[in-house]
C-alpha cells in the first residue's frame, strides 16, 4: 500500500484508478472545453481521477485509490492584528520560504511587469541569491521586457530578453501535448517558445504563480451561494466555451443540458467550502479547484528542464492567507508595502497593469491624470494599424492568425481522425467563424478542439503501439 499526501496547492497532478468503466467521461470533457481545465478530480476517463489537494491517500499495488481523507480545509479566521504586523509576518515568512528554496542554487527568475515576480525579485535581492532573470514579450506586443530589464538592473541580476515569435507552436505542439497531457490549451504556456533555453540558465526556477490570487480580493459585497456561483461562472467560463460545450453535449446525446449541469457542479463544490466571507470563499474555491487543474498543468514545461519552486504555493503561505484580514489582502496591499519597504527603487518601476504609473502613484491611474498616456497609446495603435502592424496581446493571435498558421491549424485538427467523435461539420463551423474575423469569440473553441485532436492522436498512437 502506498501513502500519498498532496499539498494544499499541488504543483503537479497525481493520478489513480477508481472503480468505474474504462470509457471517456464526456460530461467532464464538456466542462473542460467550456472553462479550459478539468474540474475537481475529473480526467478524460471515468476510471481515472486526480488526487484531491490537501489529502492523505491510500493507493494499492495496482494503482487503485483505496481511501482519501483531507488533512486541510480552506478557512477564513482573520486575526485582530495591525497592517504593520501582517506586513512583518509576511516579510519573515516569504523571505524564509525563498531562502529555503534558493539556498546554494543559481535561481532562474521569470520576470514580468506585474507584482508577483517583482516581490520575488525583492526577496531574492535582499537575501543575496545568485539569480539569472529573463522575460519575454509578444512580437509586435507591449514591451514587457523593458520593465523586467529595469527590475533586473536594480537588483543586479543577469538578464535575458526574449520575443515570442509567430507560429512557434507548430514546431512544439507534439512535445507540449506530451508534457501537459492535453490537460490545457496549447497557446497559454508561451514559455514553450523558449523551452530550449532553460537548461542553460541555472539550477532551479522560482515561479510566481498564484500570488495575484492569494494577495488580492475581488472586493465583493456579501453574496448568497447562488450569486457566488454566478460570479465563479463569469470568471471561469471562457468566451465561446459555453457554446462549444453545449454543441458537444448535444452531439454526444448527454442527458439534460450542459449549462445546468455545470452550474450544479460548481454549486456542489462551493458547498464543500465552509467560509462565510464571500471574497475568502471564492479565493478558496479558485485555490482548491482552479490552481491545481489550470495553473499547475503547464508547470511541467519548466520542470522538464529544471527543478521548480513556487513560494506562493507553499503550504505555510496558504495557511497564512487564511488568518489575514481581507482588507489587508485587497488591492495587493501587502506585496506593494513589502516592495516599498525592502527596495524603494523597485517600487518606482512601472507597474504594467497600471502603466505608466508605479507603486507610488498607481492610484492616480484615473481621469484626468491618465489622459496623456491614453492619447499617446491610442496614437501609437492608430499608427501601427496604418503601417499594417497588428498589436498583439494574446499568444493565440501569433499562432492562429495568418495563412501559414491557418494551414497548420487545419492540418493538425483533421489529420488525427478526430471526426470519429467530433463531427467534421462542427470543426469546420468554428474554423470558418474564426477566420471570418470573429477572433475573440472563437479562439478558445479552436484552442480546445486542437487539444482534443492531439489527445485523439495520442490515443491512436497508443493503440498502434
Amino acid at each position: 500500500m502506498k501513502l500519498i499526501k498532496t499539498s494544499i496547492i499541488p504543483s503537479q497532478p497525481t493520478f489513480a484508478k477508481v472503480e468505474a468503466k474504462s470509457e471517456l467521461d464526456f460530461e467532464a470533457i464538456c466542462i473542460f472545453v467550456a472553462i479550459g481545465f478539468f474540474l475537481d478530480t475529473d480526467t478524460y476517463w471515468k476510471n481515472k481521477k486526480v488526487l484531491s489537494p490537501a489529502s492523505h491517500n491510500k493507493i494499492d499495488s495496482q494503482g487503485n485509490l483505496v481511501n482519501s481523507q483531507p488533512w486541510f480545509d480552506w478557512y477564513s479566521s482573520p486575526r485582530d492584528i495591525s497592517f504593520e504586523q501582517a506586513l512583518d509576518e509576511f516579510t519573515l515568512l516569504f523571505e524564509t520560504i525563498v531562502t529555503e528554496q534558493s539556498k546554494g542554487k543559481k535561481v532562474i527568475l521569470p520576470l514580468s511587469g506585474g507584482l508577483d515576480s517583482r516581490t520575488q525579485a525583492t526577496a531574492l535581492n535582499y537575501i543575496g541569491a545568485d539569480v539569472l532573470s529573463y522575460s519575454y514579450e509578444f512580437e509586435n506586443g507591449y514591451s514587457e521586457t523593458k520593465i523586467a530589464k529595469k527590475i533586473a538592473q536594480i537588483c543586479n541580476f543577469e538578464f535575458k530578453p526574449y520575443t515570442i515569435k509567430n507560429g512557434y507552436l507548430w514546431h512544439a505542439i507534439d512535445d507540449l501535448a506530451q508534457l501537459n497531457g492535453c490537460y490545457s490549451d496549447f497557446t497559454s504556456p508561451r514559455q514553450m517558445a523558449i523551452k530550449d533555453e532553460f537548461s542553460k540558465m541555472g539550477d532551479v526556477f522560482s515561479l510566481g504563480h498564484w500570488g495575484d490570487v492569494l494577495f488580492d480580493s475581488m472586493n465583493l459585497e456579501q453574496l448568497t451561494t447562488e450569486e457566488e456561483v454566478t460570479v465563479i461562472l463569469k470568471k471561469i467560463v471562457k468566451k465561446g466555451g459555453l457554446q462549444l460545450a453545449t454543441d458537444l453535449w448535444e452531439t454526444w446525446n448527454l442527458n439534460g443540458d450542459f449549462e445546468t449541469y455545470l452550474k450544479n457542479r460548481i454549486a456542489l463544490l462551493l458547498e464543500k467550502i465552509h467560509i462565510e466571507d464571500t471574497n475568502a470563499n471564492i479565493r478558496a474555491f479558485k485555490s482548491k479547484y482552479w490552481a491545481p487543474r489550470w495553473t499547475s498543468v503547464n508547470l511541467s514545461v519548466f520542470e522538464s528542464s529544471r527543478a521548480i519552486q513556487l513560494p506562493y504555493y507553499d503550504d505555510r503561505m496558504c495557511e497564512f492567507i487564511c488568518t489575514i484580514p481581507e482588507a489587508y489582502l485587497a488591492d495587493r496591499k501587502l506585496q506593494i508595502a513589502y516592495i516599498k519597504h525592502r527596495n524603494p527603487e523597485l517600487a518606482k518601476v512601472t507597474w504594467q497593469a497600471q502603466r505608466p504609473f508605479n507603486l507610488y502613484n498607481y492610484e492616480t491611474n484615473k481621469l484626468p491624470y491618465n489622459i496623456p498616456y491614453k492619447l499617446i497609446n491610442k496614437f501609437k495603435r492608430t499608427l501601427d494599424n496604418v503601417l499594417g502592424k497588428s498589436y498583439i496581446q494574446r499568444n493565440w493571435e501569433l499562432q492562429f492568425i495568418g495563412d501559414q498558421n491557418k494551414k497548420q491549424l487545419v492540418d493538425n485538427l483533421f489529420k488525427n481522425q478526430i471526426e470519429g467523435w467530433i463531427p467534421k461539420t462542427l470543426l469546420n463551423f468554428y474554423i470558418n467563424q474564426f477566420y471570418k474575423g470573429n477572433y475573440t469569440q472563437n479562439a478558445h473553441p479552436l484552442n480546445m478542439l486542437l487539444v482534443l485532436s492531439k489527445f485523439n492522436q495520442i490515443l491512436s498512437d497508443a493503440k498502434t503501439d
